[in-house]
Order: C-alpha cells, then structure tokens, then sequence
C-alpha cells in the first residue's frame, strides 16, 4: 500500500511545516521521491511568542525559522504565510464557544478540516499545487478505480487518523501523508532527519492545544468567559459545592471536584452532566457514566456515506481505543449503538467510524444515552 497518488507526472506539491521534525522529514521524503515541493509554515498566531512554553505549543517565530533552515537543507522554496485570523475564528473561538455551550472540543480536528485541508489547501490549488503534504501518521491508499480511502497509519501506536477523520473525497484527493506507511519509531524518524542533516532532529515533540501554551486550559477559558460561580449538584439536585465555571469541566471529570461532603458509598464522584443555562455541574458514581448509544451531528465520510446501518469500530479518543459499534446515517446525524457500554462519553468530542483500518467518516457527538436509563 502506498499514500502516494498513482500518476505518472510528479507532482506539485506544498508541504506544511511546522518547524518540527516530524513535517520536515515528510517534506524531505516528498521531494526525495520526485515531487517539485515547496515548503510552507502557516503562522497561525497574531503574538507568535504566545503560542509556545518550552516543549509546549508550536507554530512561533522560533518554529518557522526552524521550518526554514529544514527547507533550506532540503533544497526547496520556503515560504512563511499568515492564516491566523482564520485561525482565531476557524479554530480558538470555536473551541472557547463549544467550551461554553458545555462541549468538548478537539480543536486538532477542527485546524485539520478548516485550516490545513481548507484554507491552506484552497490557497494550494489556486495556486496551481497538486497536493498538501503533512508529517500526519495516515495513509491515503489510491485503488484500481482510482479512489481514494483513508487508513490508519502502518504503527498503530503513532496513529494520527483520528484527527484526520474529518477530510472528505475532495481533501483525501489532495492529500500526502509521507510517514504513514512506514512502521519507524519515533527514534528511527530523529535519525533520518539527522541523516538528511536537519537540525530539528533532536527538537522536543510539542504537547498538549498549541495555543494554550502553558497547558492551563482552565485559566485560558476564564480570562476569556469570565468566572461564573455555580453549583456542583448530585443526581438528585442536592446541592454539593461550588464551581467557578461550569466551562472548567469536561464529563468524566474526577479530580478537582473541590467537594467538601464525602459520597455516601465512600466512592470517587465524576462529572455526570454540565448545563451551561443553569451554570450547574452534576456529580455521581462512575457506572454513572457508562454510554449505551449516542447521536452525533454533521457527519463527514471519507467517500461515500453507508447507505444503511453497518457494524464497525469507533474511536471516541485522539489517544483512545477501539470499540465495536452498530452505526446507522439518520435525517442528516449519525445514531450509534455500542456493542459493550463505554464510559466518559463527552458531547463535542468526535466519534470516527473504522472499517478495519479505513476510516469510514467522523461526526460530533450531540448527546449521549446511557446504558442503564436517561440521556445526556
């Protein structure tokens, strides 16, 4: 199998980097196999200096001079290109709304479909490229019919499909993923990259939401929404506690509950249930959290979308496993039935559907109906 488009030209091809070692090392393959690349950095923040903490973050003044020194020893055109405005729309204020509305967010998914495979992709192709490559652990595998599918990359355990579940036919046509049919350690990557000469071959890989560099992401969404205290009920409305922002919470949640009055069984509580109209968090015991089914909103297919209801595997997590599940396309969402009850199932987070190793296509998750009674 192989991710690069079965065409008999080379292609044209713009290469996003990041300034780490991971995208250099795919743009220096891309153009090691024959393509005419070219090398960008998007610089997504207006105060650059902001978005890194060390090994935390990326996309600073620091990362595009390292992305060009790549770029420079790779032989190829480099060029620095400003998309932090729809960076700030498309990615930050969205992940700071749906924080508010009591969701969880993945805000890498939402850079990949609005940012790299939207706004630097449309830019590529007007431009006259063929082809966006990335450092992305994936594959993009062409068939006899000329088709395109999305799989997982070769290691599983550097795996990036999940946050890329979001591409559909048109993006998947343009899209280049070099690392992901080679199964090299992270290790075997740094030293290609010193091999080839790039400095970043020893960079520290960076952590955590870019643009919340000190990873408090608490702090970041109180200097933004404010601090609104609330209650910390249990299932039966008692009230428990108090919060400074129901924003401040993700379901699932066990520590930092600051709960002064013990459970009557003795056991850990977890976040149940956060209602921003109310500004309440609910409380309770962790089979509490056990999802039987969910329904999920804006369903993107990597191809065509299942004609009916289909067994699959699901991934709920960037970092998480695999679950079976019965899916089926309804009036525009997705309704999903797992085989076994999953616990700490979040409105906001995206559910993305796997046929084997081919993503089959991704949506958010809208609500959540647990496995013993009730839906959340």
């Amino acid at each position: 199998m192989t991710d690069t488009p079965q065409r008999t030209r080379p292609l044209r091809v713009l290469a996003a980097m990041s300034g780490g070692v991971d995208s250099a090392v795919a743009a220096a393959r891309a153009a090691e196999a024959g393509h005419d690349v070219t090398g960008v950095h998007l610089a997504l923040s207006a105060n650059p200096q902001s978005f890194r903490t060390g090994a935390r973050g990326c996309c600073t003044i620091e990362d595009s001079r390292d992305a060009r020194r790549a770029a420079d020893v790779i032989g190829i055109p480099f060029y620095v290109w400003d998309l932090a405005d729809r960076f700030r729309e498309d990615v930050v204020e969205d992940f700071v709304a749906e924080y508010e509305a009591g969701r969880t967010p993945n805000p890498c998914l939402r850079c990949n479909e609005k940012i790299k495979f939207a706004a630097l992709l449309d830019k590529a192709l007007a431009l006259g490229f063929d082809a966006v490559c990335t450092g992305h652990y994936a594959q993009v595998i062409t068939r006899a019919d000329g088709t395109r599918e999305l799989h997982r990359a070769t290691d599983m355990a550097k795996d990036q499909s999940y946050v890329l579940g979001v591409l559909d036919d048109r993006q998947l046509a343009h899209a280049m993923f070099p690392l992901g049919d080679t199964a090299t350690t992270k290790d075997e990557i740094r030293a290609e990259a010193e091999r080839r000469g790039l400095a970043v071959a020893e960079k520290p890989d960076s952590h955590d939401i870019c643009f919340i560099a000190d990873g408090d992401t608490q702090g970041f969404l109180a200097d933004r929404l404010g601090r609104a205290e609330g209650d910390i009920v249990d299932e039966a409305g008692n009230r428990l506690g108090t919060h400074e922002g129901a924003y401040g919470f993700t379901i699932g949640q066990r520590k930092g509950l600051r709960i002064g009055t013990p459970a009557p069984d003795g056991k850990p509580r977890y976040v149940l249930d956060i209602s921003p109209v109310t500004n309440t968090v609910t409380v309770g015991p962790a089979d509490a959290l056990d999802v039987g089914a969910l329904r999920a909103v804006r369903p993107r297919w990597c191809g065509a979308a299942p004609a009916g209801p289909g067994t699959y595997t699901a991934q709920l997590r960037a970092h998480g496993g695999e679950t079976e599940v019965t899916a089926e396309p309804v009036d525009g969402a997705l309704e999903v039935t797992f085989t076994e009850p999953v616990r700490g199932v979040a409105p906001g987070q995206a559910i993305v559907l796997y046929d084997g190793t081919r993503v089959v296509g991704s949506a958010t998750i809208a609500a959540t109906v647990r496995a013993t009674a009730g839906v959340s």
